[in-house]
């Protein structure tokens, strides 16, 4: 937003000498020296942890909106309310106004908060010889920890973590998944570049306001730079903050630094990356390039609003919805593409939270599957509208696969809300690794091919804690034949007992691509 506290508030002018020493990312807090989350007021320079951490940057704000009772005027008292609002970030550089409640994107008529920031990245840069010295000398100590023995020779672990940025892991845990779906990763990596930015402003960050307009920035580029980051092996962790900030831009849900729900993260991140696919991206037209295996046809049924794109080509499946009114029979079918599908736990499991409980059988991915298909009737509150009896009547409902995709996408559905709080169905779900059968799922089998019907296990994301709004997001993902576990900055190999054992949230299938002769099942 633009913040119209900004001249009033950012005070302070750009000096080396008001400022602590050291990096502007590792600053203390004034208040608790804690240097994790370090903000700056734009108003007095006085550094303040942020709101996740301690909350001494909000105090300060607040105490300045309540001055002492030795103020007389009260053009002074307003005076100083006006100030000390405006802060910025010592590590991401974003700038937040307390009394808008909201991130800024303007500046002052003087360009004070861009002189500001600079002057930051300048203190970060003179620290940067001196710490990459020291991180190339932890990195070649802890090289030992990241050679494997494989088949007796030896290899490099060359995953990347990516980092937090302030209760970023939902959208870490998305990437590290997409990452690891080869098919979907490669187009995006095969990509042309995109040049953005020329002249003076080539190869500098660019902080986008609403003048600059939406031709300032692509989600696609910056989705195509991050992946092409991981997996190179040149370093233990990546920062995401330029595809951040354009998902700030575009995606207004997700500004901020609240935890957010995966799930809804991952599906705004592929309707976004669709429609920027479907037209011309700042000149360059992206829907000419198709991945191997799949057509990207304006026919498609899977396609969603007009042309197919990679992302439909390659999660996109058909669902028919069949409808039956109970009191004449009329039969109603409608068909629905999906990029993923959101299973509920079927209640008589909801209680169980643990594989290793002797209460009653365990709940088992196929268990959702036939929930989510088994012909239900509807209740009163969804009579259908029936054509030939002309009013609404109770009815029955089933689901059927018409078109598999290539990835199926399996959503849990773990959250519900109640009255008052959205709770979180703790209970584990059974899923397989390898062989996941979906033939009995489909309208027509018959017509399918035995292999097409098959399904590996490539990633699962994790949810950890007790609510949406809190807790912590991790992914497990395969590859080349190794499983690892993404933590955010933190990257380990794991093994396929670990991962089967995860209260899975979201699970990424891919289809089987060689004939199998063995007999599957889930």
């Amino acid at each position: 937003m633009e913040c119209p506290h900004l001249s009033a508030s950012v005070c302070i002018v750009p000096d080396s000498t008001r400022f602590p020493n050291g990096s502007p990312s590792s600053w203390c807090c004034s208040v608790c020296r804690s240097n994790k989350s370090p903000w700056v007021c734009l108003t007095c320079s006085s550094v303040h942890c942020g709101r996740y951490v301690n909350g001494h940057a909000k105090k300060h704000f607040e105490d300045s909106q309540n001055p002492p009772n030795n103020l007389k005027k009260l053009e002074k008292q307003e005076k100083e309310k006006q100030q000390h609002v405006v802060c910025m970030d010592c590590s991401s550089y974003s700038t937040y106004c307390y009394r808008c409640d909201d991130f800024v994107v303007n500046d002052t008529k003087m360009g004070l908060v861009q002189k500001v920031r600079e002057h930051l990245q300048n203190l970060e840069n003179s620290a940067f010889s001196e710490r990459h010295r020291k991180r190339k000398l932890l990195e070649s100590s802890s090289l030992n920890n990241k050679l494997l023995k494989i088949n007796g020779g030896t290899s490099v672990l060359c995953a990347t973590g990516l980092r937090n940025l302030g209760n970023t892991c939902f959208m870490n845990a998305i990437l590290q998944s997409l990452s690891n779906i080869q098919q979907f990763c490669c187009y995006f990596k095969e990509l042309p570049a995109v040049e953005l930015r020329s002249g003076k402003t080539a190869g500098r960050r660019m902080y986008h306001t609403r003048s600059q307009g939406d031709n300032s920035v692509s989600l696609v580029e910056e989705f195509r730079k991050t992946l092409c980051s991981l997996w190179q092996g040149s370093q233990t962790a990546f920062s995401p903050e330029s595809l951040f900030y354009v998902i700030w831009k575009i995606m207004p849900n997700f500004r901020g630094y609240q935890q957010q729900d995966a799930h809804e993260f991952m599906r705004y991140l592929l309707d976004h990356l669709h429609l920027e696919l479907q037209g011309d991206c700042n000149g360059v037209s992206r829907t000419t390039i198709s991945p191997q295996g799949a057509v990207l046809s304006t026919g498609s049924k899977c396609c969603i609003n007009g042309t197919s794109t990679v992302v439909t080509a390659i999660f996109g499946g058909v669902l028919q919805n069949e409808v039956n009114c109970l009191i004449c029979g009329t039969e109603s079918r409608k068909f629905d593409p999906f990029l993923d599908l959101s299973l509920d736990i079927p209640s008589q499991f909801q209680n169980k939270r643990t594989k290793s409980q002797e209460n009653g059988p365990v709940c088992t991915l196929r268990d959702c599957l036939r929930s989510f298909t088994d012909l239900e009737e509807l209740d009163e509150t969804e009579l259908y509208m029936c054509h030939k009896c002309k009013k609404r009547q109770k009815s029955t409902k089933k689901f059927w696969i018409q078109k598999l995709p290539k990835v199926l996408c399996l959503h849990l559905k773990r959250f519900h809300w109640t009255a008052y709080l959205r709770n979180k169905v703790d209970t584990y779900v059974e899923f397989p690794l390898r062989d996941l059968d979906m033939k009995c799922f489909l309208l027509e089998p018959e017509n399918i091919g035995p292999e097409s019907c098959l399904y590996d296990l490539a990633a699962v994301v994790v949810h950890h804690g007790s609510g949406v709004g809190s807790g912590h997001y991790t992914a497990y993902a395969a590859h080349e034949g190794r499983w690892f576990h993404f933590n955010d900055s933190t990257v380990t190999l794991t093994d396929e007992d670990t991962v089967v054992k995860a209260k899975a949230y979201i699970l990424f299938y891919v289809e089987r691509q060689t004939k199998s002769g063995s007999d599957a099942k889930l």
